[in-house]
Protein backbone atom coordinates (compact mmCIF):
# COMPACT_ATOMS: atom_id res chain seq x y z
CA UNK A 1 0.00 0.00 0.00
CA UNK A 2 1.11 3.57 -0.59
CA UNK A 3 1.18 6.09 2.22
CA UNK A 4 -1.64 8.59 2.45
CA UNK A 5 -0.66 12.22 1.87
CA UNK A 6 -1.09 13.04 5.56
CA UNK A 7 1.51 10.37 6.35
CA UNK A 8 3.76 11.13 3.39
CA UNK A 9 7.48 11.16 4.00
CA UNK A 10 10.04 12.79 1.73
CA UNK A 11 12.68 10.89 -0.17
CA UNK A 12 16.14 11.00 1.35
CA UNK A 13 17.67 14.44 1.08
CA UNK A 14 14.39 15.99 -0.11
CA UNK A 15 11.64 18.00 1.57
CA UNK A 16 7.88 17.84 1.15
CA UNK A 17 7.28 21.58 1.02
CA UNK A 18 8.60 24.43 -1.09
CA UNK A 19 7.75 28.12 -1.35
CA UNK A 20 7.41 29.69 -4.81
CA UNK A 21 6.28 33.30 -5.39
CA UNK A 22 5.13 33.56 -1.78
CA UNK A 23 2.98 30.41 -1.97
CA UNK A 24 3.74 27.08 -0.34
CA UNK A 25 3.31 23.80 -2.16
CA UNK A 26 3.54 20.23 -0.91
CA UNK A 27 5.26 17.65 -3.14
CA UNK A 28 3.99 14.20 -2.20
CA UNK A 29 5.91 11.23 -3.66
CA UNK A 30 3.95 8.07 -4.47
CA UNK A 31 5.69 4.71 -4.47
CA UNK A 32 4.92 2.07 -7.13
CA UNK A 33 6.18 -1.32 -8.20
CA UNK A 34 8.89 -1.43 -10.87
CA UNK A 35 6.98 -0.58 -14.04
CA UNK A 36 7.66 -2.66 -17.17
CA UNK A 37 6.50 -2.76 -20.78
CA UNK A 38 3.78 -5.17 -19.66
CA UNK A 39 2.13 -2.43 -17.59
CA UNK A 40 -0.61 -0.09 -18.75
CA UNK A 41 0.25 3.44 -17.63
CA UNK A 42 -3.40 4.36 -17.01
CA UNK A 43 -3.89 1.33 -14.76
CA UNK A 44 -0.66 2.03 -12.88
CA UNK A 45 -1.53 5.66 -12.25
CA UNK A 46 -5.13 5.06 -11.23
CA UNK A 47 -4.10 2.22 -8.90
CA UNK A 48 -1.40 4.11 -7.01
CA UNK A 49 -3.27 7.40 -6.78
CA UNK A 50 -6.48 5.82 -5.47
CA UNK A 51 -7.53 7.70 -2.35
CA UNK A 52 -4.57 10.06 -2.62
CA UNK A 53 -5.82 12.89 -4.82
CA UNK A 54 -7.79 15.98 -3.89
CA UNK A 55 -9.53 18.37 -6.26
CA UNK A 56 -7.09 21.06 -7.32
CA UNK A 57 -4.00 18.82 -7.09
CA UNK A 58 -1.53 18.42 -9.91
CA UNK A 59 -0.29 14.90 -10.54
CA UNK A 60 3.15 14.64 -12.08
CA UNK A 61 4.41 11.47 -13.71
CA UNK A 62 8.00 10.82 -14.69
CA UNK A 63 8.58 10.48 -18.39
CA UNK A 64 10.61 7.34 -17.76
CA UNK A 65 7.71 5.16 -16.62
CA UNK A 66 5.55 6.46 -19.46
CA UNK A 67 8.26 5.54 -21.98
CA UNK A 68 8.86 2.15 -20.38
CA UNK A 69 5.16 1.32 -20.51
CA UNK A 70 5.23 2.21 -24.22
CA UNK A 71 8.01 -0.29 -24.88
CA UNK A 72 10.61 2.44 -25.40
CA UNK A 73 13.29 0.90 -23.16
CA UNK A 74 16.04 -1.21 -24.74
CA UNK A 75 18.61 -3.52 -23.12
CA UNK A 76 22.18 -2.48 -23.84
CA UNK A 77 23.02 -5.86 -25.34
CA UNK A 78 20.27 -5.41 -27.96
CA UNK A 79 21.74 -2.15 -29.28
CA UNK A 80 24.45 -2.42 -31.94
CA UNK A 81 26.10 1.02 -32.31
CA UNK A 82 27.39 1.98 -35.74
CA UNK A 83 30.91 3.39 -36.00
CA UNK A 84 29.53 6.92 -36.30
CA UNK A 85 27.80 6.54 -32.92
CA UNK A 86 31.03 5.36 -31.31
CA UNK A 87 32.93 8.29 -32.82
CA UNK A 88 30.43 10.99 -31.85
CA UNK A 89 29.95 9.68 -28.30
CA UNK A 90 33.60 10.39 -27.52
CA UNK A 91 32.99 14.14 -27.80
CA UNK A 92 29.94 14.35 -25.53
CA UNK A 93 30.54 16.05 -22.18
CA UNK A 94 29.81 13.63 -19.33
CA UNK A 95 28.61 14.80 -15.92
CA UNK A 96 28.21 13.16 -12.51
CA UNK A 97 24.42 13.23 -13.03
CA UNK A 98 24.28 11.00 -16.09
CA UNK A 99 26.05 9.86 -19.21
CA UNK A 100 23.62 11.38 -21.70
CA UNK A 101 24.79 10.49 -25.20
CA UNK A 102 28.31 9.85 -23.97
CA UNK A 103 28.33 6.15 -24.78
CA UNK A 104 27.92 4.50 -28.20
CA UNK A 105 24.60 2.86 -27.30
CA UNK A 106 22.83 6.07 -26.31
CA UNK A 107 24.30 7.94 -29.28
CA UNK A 108 23.09 5.16 -31.57
CA UNK A 109 19.55 5.58 -30.24
CA UNK A 110 19.80 9.34 -30.80
CA UNK A 111 20.78 8.72 -34.42
CA UNK A 112 17.77 6.44 -34.84
CA UNK A 113 15.34 8.77 -33.09
CA UNK A 114 16.44 12.10 -34.54
CA UNK A 115 17.99 11.09 -37.84
CA UNK A 116 21.65 11.11 -38.81
CA UNK A 117 21.58 14.53 -40.58
CA UNK A 118 20.21 16.32 -37.53
CA UNK A 119 22.70 14.72 -35.13
CA UNK A 120 25.60 15.53 -37.47
CA UNK A 121 24.40 19.12 -37.79
CA UNK A 122 24.09 19.40 -34.00
CA UNK A 123 27.62 18.03 -33.58
CA UNK A 124 28.96 20.52 -36.13
CA UNK A 125 27.28 23.49 -34.48
CA UNK A 126 28.52 22.35 -31.07
CA UNK A 127 32.10 21.99 -32.31
CA UNK A 128 32.08 25.57 -33.61
CA UNK A 129 30.37 27.23 -30.63
CA UNK A 130 32.59 25.45 -28.11
CA UNK A 131 35.50 27.36 -29.62
CA UNK A 132 33.84 30.51 -28.30
CA UNK A 133 33.21 29.06 -24.84
CA UNK A 134 29.54 28.27 -25.45
CA UNK A 135 28.15 24.93 -24.30
CA UNK A 136 24.86 23.07 -24.64
CA UNK A 137 24.30 23.74 -28.32
CA UNK A 138 24.44 20.08 -29.29
CA UNK A 139 21.30 19.29 -27.31
CA UNK A 140 19.62 22.55 -28.31
CA UNK A 141 19.98 21.66 -31.97
CA UNK A 142 19.43 17.90 -31.63
CA UNK A 143 16.20 18.59 -29.77
CA UNK A 144 14.20 17.04 -26.92
CA UNK A 145 14.27 13.49 -28.30
CA UNK A 146 18.05 13.47 -27.99
CA UNK A 147 18.16 15.43 -24.75
CA UNK A 148 15.70 13.11 -23.04
CA UNK A 149 17.47 9.81 -23.72
CA UNK A 150 18.37 8.10 -20.44
CA UNK A 151 21.41 5.87 -20.37
CA UNK A 152 22.18 3.17 -17.81
CA UNK A 153 23.55 4.28 -14.45
CA UNK A 154 24.54 2.34 -11.34
CA UNK A 155 21.94 4.04 -9.13
CA UNK A 156 18.98 3.21 -11.41
CA UNK A 157 16.55 0.47 -10.39
CA UNK A 158 17.25 -2.86 -12.16
CA UNK A 159 16.75 -3.83 -14.92
CA UNK A 160 16.94 -0.22 -16.12
CA UNK A 161 20.50 0.14 -14.84
CA UNK A 162 21.38 -1.82 -17.99
CA UNK A 163 18.94 -0.24 -20.45
CA UNK A 164 18.54 2.84 -22.60
CA UNK A 165 15.19 4.60 -22.21
CA UNK A 166 13.88 6.96 -24.88
CA UNK A 167 11.47 9.87 -24.40
CA UNK A 168 7.80 8.86 -24.42
CA UNK A 169 5.59 9.18 -27.44
CA UNK A 170 2.88 11.88 -27.32
CA UNK A 171 3.36 12.93 -23.67
CA UNK A 172 0.71 15.64 -23.96
CA UNK A 173 -1.80 13.05 -25.12
CA UNK A 174 -0.80 10.76 -22.25
CA UNK A 175 -1.35 13.57 -19.74
CA UNK A 176 -4.83 14.22 -21.16
CA UNK A 177 -5.67 10.50 -21.11
CA UNK A 178 -4.61 10.18 -17.48
CA UNK A 179 -6.63 13.26 -16.52
CA UNK A 180 -9.76 11.73 -18.05
CA UNK A 181 -9.17 8.43 -16.25
CA UNK A 182 -8.83 9.92 -12.77
CA UNK A 183 -11.95 10.18 -10.61
CA UNK A 184 -10.92 13.56 -9.14
CA UNK A 185 -10.59 16.87 -11.03
CA UNK A 186 -6.82 17.30 -11.17
CA UNK A 187 -4.26 18.40 -13.71
CA UNK A 188 -1.56 16.06 -14.97
CA UNK A 189 1.98 16.61 -16.23
CA UNK A 190 4.53 14.24 -17.72
CA UNK A 191 7.87 15.53 -16.49
CA UNK A 192 11.57 15.02 -17.07
CA UNK A 193 13.10 16.16 -13.80
CA UNK A 194 16.60 15.35 -12.63
CA UNK A 195 19.29 16.81 -10.42
CA UNK A 196 20.35 19.21 -13.20
CA UNK A 197 16.89 20.74 -13.73
CA UNK A 198 13.82 19.74 -15.63
CA UNK A 199 11.33 20.02 -18.44
CA UNK A 200 7.61 19.46 -18.79
CA UNK A 201 7.12 17.17 -21.77
CA UNK A 202 3.34 17.35 -21.83
CA UNK A 203 0.59 18.52 -19.52
CA UNK A 204 -2.99 19.68 -19.11
CA UNK A 205 -1.97 23.13 -17.84
CA UNK A 206 -0.91 26.38 -19.47
CA UNK A 207 2.65 27.21 -20.47
CA UNK A 208 2.82 29.65 -17.55
CA UNK A 209 1.86 26.93 -15.07
CA UNK A 210 4.36 24.57 -16.68
CA UNK A 211 7.10 27.10 -15.99
CA UNK A 212 5.93 27.39 -12.39
CA UNK A 213 5.86 23.59 -12.07
CA UNK A 214 9.50 23.37 -13.17
CA UNK A 215 10.37 25.74 -10.34
CA UNK A 216 8.29 23.76 -7.84
CA UNK A 217 10.09 20.55 -8.82
CA UNK A 218 13.52 22.11 -9.32
CA UNK A 219 15.13 20.14 -6.48
CA UNK A 220 13.88 16.82 -7.92
CA UNK A 221 11.69 15.69 -4.99
CA UNK A 222 11.16 12.22 -6.49
CA UNK A 223 14.88 11.52 -6.38
CA UNK A 224 17.16 10.06 -9.02
CA UNK A 225 17.69 6.42 -8.09
CA UNK A 226 16.17 3.59 -6.10
CA UNK A 227 13.29 5.54 -4.51
CA UNK A 228 10.61 3.80 -6.65
CA UNK A 229 8.51 6.97 -6.56
CA UNK A 230 7.80 7.81 -10.22
CA UNK A 231 4.57 9.62 -9.35
CA UNK A 232 4.01 12.69 -7.26
CA UNK A 233 1.34 15.17 -6.23
CA UNK A 234 1.77 18.93 -6.07
CA UNK A 235 -0.74 20.40 -3.67
CA UNK A 236 -1.12 24.08 -2.72
CA UNK A 237 -0.54 24.30 1.03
Amino acid sequence: MTATPSAATPNEGKTLAVEIDGRRFSRIPLRTHVVTADDDIVEVVTRYTAGQLQEGDLLFVTEKIVAISQGRSFPMEDIEPRRLATFLSKYVTKTSFGIGLGIPETMEMALRECGTPRILFAAGVSAVTKLFGRTGDFYRVAGPKARGIDGPTAHTIPPYNQQVVLVPENPRGVAAELQRALPVAVDVAVVDINDLGGNILGSTVSAERERQLVRILKDNPLGQGHESTPLGIVRPA
